[in-house]
């Protein structure tokens, strides 16, 4: 078996982590059982490009329990836990293509790597594969009936494919079930952000200044972490939309050439370029500590910070610290890249339960649909993503109302009046 990981010996470790991760599963749990009985993905080849975390080496276990022969590749060169690597390729026969830390070239021999494998099925997190796959290795086209996509930047990325007919096969928006979205970017990034800020750091929230830059489902669970925290929180927005609801919600709204001057602690959700700029940077006090937990490191200007900084220092480890001209110093997280899996462990499993769910659920679909799917970006069907809830509904203890039949035909007619 072909696989590139860091140490093979961190295995028992990472086994350990994983049946830790297991126990808060038990959706994707209940999913394995069924697909080791139906083997609804037997004989079909899944390269996935995702964070390597102990959630993600669960999914991996319910996709080849489901009859897959499946193989994976980092989605960001820091997210890589690498004992969790070592595990899937001794303990499971997984193909893993992963070291925390690998640098640019590594990443995408990797990602090579992982498309050597001639997928039927990719799944992304952040759209790479399928990029690649388009740009460099087209050949591989017409063995695949299917992707799915696991975050927000990836939906755009291929959205904005579909927009220019270069997609070659139907994409399933992970993403944009609410079982994901509502749960995993909100309570999961929330969560995991703040995780990942104060373990890199060891700082107090209580009482600073907190900047967020994005107020999508990230930004929300993100600020009102911050806020339950102690933190003073700010946000910065460009759409009127998220901005008017920010301000609904209690929080201070103001573009981020005020913010900067005010901000003890930023931290970027938007899933665009530039959002952090010298201009910014300029106006911060003495001390400003800035991360992002948007899925690509392009929200922040680092590159102009290294040129402009006379000094810089790795003060505590993923910390680095930049010395202006004026005697300012500026603190980068994680060098820019996902704070909530360079200095944290990502997302807890509970919420990744129902995200990954979609996924295993998601490749069954185009297993059975893909020959009536156009080549497009489709959402995850209403029904899985009902599915999904009761699922997480019945092992949380929680039972709901049924409708009567009178209530369902007065929701579907049109005849009853005042």
């Amino acid at each position: 078996m072909n696989f590139d990981i860091k140490d093979k010996e961190l295995a028992k470790q990472g086994a350990l982590r994983m049946e830790w991760a297991e126990r808060s599963m038990p959706v994707l749990n209940s999913i394995r059982d069924r697909f080791e009985r139906e083997k609804p993905l037997k004989g079909v080849r899944i390269s996935a490009c995702l964070h390597v975390t102990t959630e993600t080496g669960v999914l991996m276990k319910t996709l080849v329990a489901g009859g897959a022969d499946a193989c994976i590749c980092a989605s960001n060169p820091l997210s890589t836990q690498d004992d969790l690597a070592a595990t899937l390729v001794v303990n499971e026969n997984i193909p893993v293509f992963a070291i925390k830390g690998e640098n640019r070239e590594t990443y995408y021999n990797h990602m090579k790597a992982a498309l050597d494998a001639e997928p039927n099925i990719t799944m992304d997190d952040g759209a790479d594969l399928v990029t690649e796959i388009l740009t460099e290795r087209k050949e591989l086209i017409p063995n695949i009936i299917g992707s799915t996509e696991e975050t927000t930047t990836g939906v755009i990325r291929l959205r904005a494919m579909a927009k220019d007919n270069i997609l070659q096969f139907p994409i399933i928006a992970v993403n944009d079930a609410n079982t994901k979205h509502f749960f995993d970017n909100r309570y999961g990034t929330g969560q995991s952000t703040l995780d990942g800020i104060i373990r890199a750091t060891n700082r107090l929230l209580a009482g600073s200044v907190f900047v967020v830059s994005g107020y999508g489902w990230c930004g929300k669970g993100l600020a009102s972490r911050a806020r339950g925290m102690g933190a003073n929180v700010i946000v910065t927005e460009v759409d009127p939309l998220p901005a008017l609801e920010a301000v609904m919600d209690g929080f201070s709204v103001m573009p981020m050439s005020e913010a900067a001057k005010r901000g003890n602690f930023f931290c970027t959700v938007t899933g665009d370029k530039g959002v952090i700029r010298m201009e910014h940077i300029n106006a911060m006090q003495d001390g400003a500590i800035i991360s992002n937990s948007g899925h690509f490191d392009v929200e922040i200007d680092v590159e102009s910070l290294e040129k402009e900084a006379k000094d810089k220092r790795e003060i505590r480890p993923l910390v680095e610290e930049y010395t202006l001209s004026d005697g300012r110093r500026i603190v980068i997280i994680g060098g820019g890249r996902l704070v909530n899996l360079a200095t944290a462990e990502g997302h807890p499993s509970a919420v990744m339960d129902m995200s990954f769910a979609n996924q295993a659920l998601a490749a069954e679909y185009l297993v059975k649909e893909a020959k009536n799917l156009e080549k497009k970006v489709y959402s995850v069907p209403q029904d899985i993503d009902d599915n999904i809830a009761l699922l997480k509904l019945g092992h949380m203890g929680v039972k709901i109302d049924t409708l009567t039949p009178e209530q369902e035909e007065y929701l579907n007619s049109w005849q009853f009046g005042t």
